[in-house]
C-alpha cells in the first residue's frame, strides 16, 4: 500500500526523503562551506559541503533551507533566494541510509565572521569540524572534496548573479 503524502509536500510520486540545501554567498562573493566527515567511517576522509538537511512534512524547501542554515551555522537573516539546483542523492552516513531529493537554494548575507552552530543533531555534532568562507578563486584552485561533487562547475554563475530558471538538475549524487 503506498504511503500517503504529508501535508504541504508535492504529490509527485516520490516517497523518499526530501532535503533543502543552501549556497550561501556573502557580500564579498565568498561561499560558505562546512567541513564534514562520517564519524562511523573514517575511510571516507573529509569534505566541504553546503549547509542543509531534511525537509519536515509541511515545510517548504525555502523554510527548510533557512532553518537548516540557522541550525548548522547560527546565521539568521540571510536572504533565501530561489531554488537553483536540484539533485537526487543516495548515501550512507553513520548508521543511516539516505535516498533523497534535494532542492538547493541560493542565499545572500553580509560579512559573517563567526559561524556558531545553533542546533546540531548528535551525529552532525560529530561530523562537522569547522566552517570556512571560500572565494571562488580559492575553491577552484583547491583539490578538496566538495558536496555537491560538481560544486565548482555550477558555482561561478551563482557568484556572478546568474541564476538559472528553471533550476538546473545537477545529477545523481552518490557518496
Amino acid at each position: 500500500m503506498p504511503r500517503s503524502v504529508p501535508p504541504g509536500m508535492p504529490d509527485d510520486g516520490w516517497r523518499g526523503r526530501r532535503a533543502a540545501r543552501v549556497v550561501l554567498i556573502d557580500s564579498a562573493k565568498r561561499v560558505l562551506l562546512l567541513r564534514a566527515s562520517d564519524p562511523s567511517d573514517p575511510s571516507k576522509g573529509t569534505w566541504w559541503e553546503i549547509p542543509g538537511g531534511g525537509q519536515d512534512p509541511g515545510e517548504t524547501s525555502e523554510a527548510a533551507a533557512a532553518r537548516e542554515l540557522y541550525e548548522e551555522t547560527g546565521i539568521t537573516g540571510a536572504e533565501i533566494g530561489p531554488c537553483v539546483w536540484v539533485a537526487h542523492a543516495q548515501f550512507q552516513f553513520g548508521p543511516y541510509w539516505f535516498d533523497q531529493r534535494e532542492r538547493v537554494h541560493v542565499a545572500w548575507c553580509g560579512i559573517e565572521e563567526t559561524i556558531e552552530p545553533a542546533h546540531l543533531e548528535p551525529l552532525e555534532a560529530l561530523a562537522f569540524s569547522g566552517a570556512k568562507w571560500w572565494s571562488l578563486e580559492e575553491l577552484l584552485a583547491s583539490d578538496v572534496a566538495t558536496l555537491p561533487v560538481n560544486l565548482r562547475e555550477h558555482l561561478p554563475d551563482l557568484i556572478e548573479g546568474r541564476l538559472p530558471d528553471p533550476p538546473i538538475n545537477i545529477g545523481d549524487i552518490e557518496f
